[in-house]
């Protein structure tokens, strides 16, 4: 099967991520033991089109897994039912995981795909104080 590019689909087409998606099994493993079709973003990666990219700051983080349920390219990585981290090698830095992150200040922010993730650590918000 050759490679299609995103351009290359109808609009409104559904793609099957997965091989043998009838199997229920393929969902109790972690993603990077799953079987991809071809014309998965997590077999063809998108990340070069990011520009800029979230970084995860495990202080603030609740483990709601809101940023997992809505990342469109299954970038958030999840172990022992905590958040762990970012597959930078499949974000493609759309910004949904922190549009969707409850915490304040939030523990996913998008940043420049440039910038140091320690250095932007450091720097991180504080927690903005409610107004009564």
């Amino acid at each position: 099967m050759d490679y299609k590019g995103w351009n290359e689909f109808e609009i409104g087409s559904v793609l099957f991520p997965l091989e043998g998606s009838a199997n229920k099994d393929i969902l109790d493993k972690h993603q990077e033991n799953r079987d991809y079709t071809k014309n998965s973003s997590y077999v063809a990666s998108v990340a070069h089109w990011r520009v800029d990219k979230p970084v995860f700051n495990a202080e603030h983080c609740i483990n709601c897994f809101n940023c997992w349920v809505y990342c469109p390219d299954s970038s958030i990585l999840a172990r022992n039912e905590k958040m762990s981290g970012i597959d930078y090698v499949h974000c493609k830095g759309c910004g949904l995981c922190s549009s969707v992150c409850p915490t304040n200040p939030k523990s996913l922010l998008m940043y420049s795909d440039y910038e140091d993730n320690d250095e932007i650590l450091k720097s991180w918000p504080k927690k903005e104080e409610k107004n009564k």
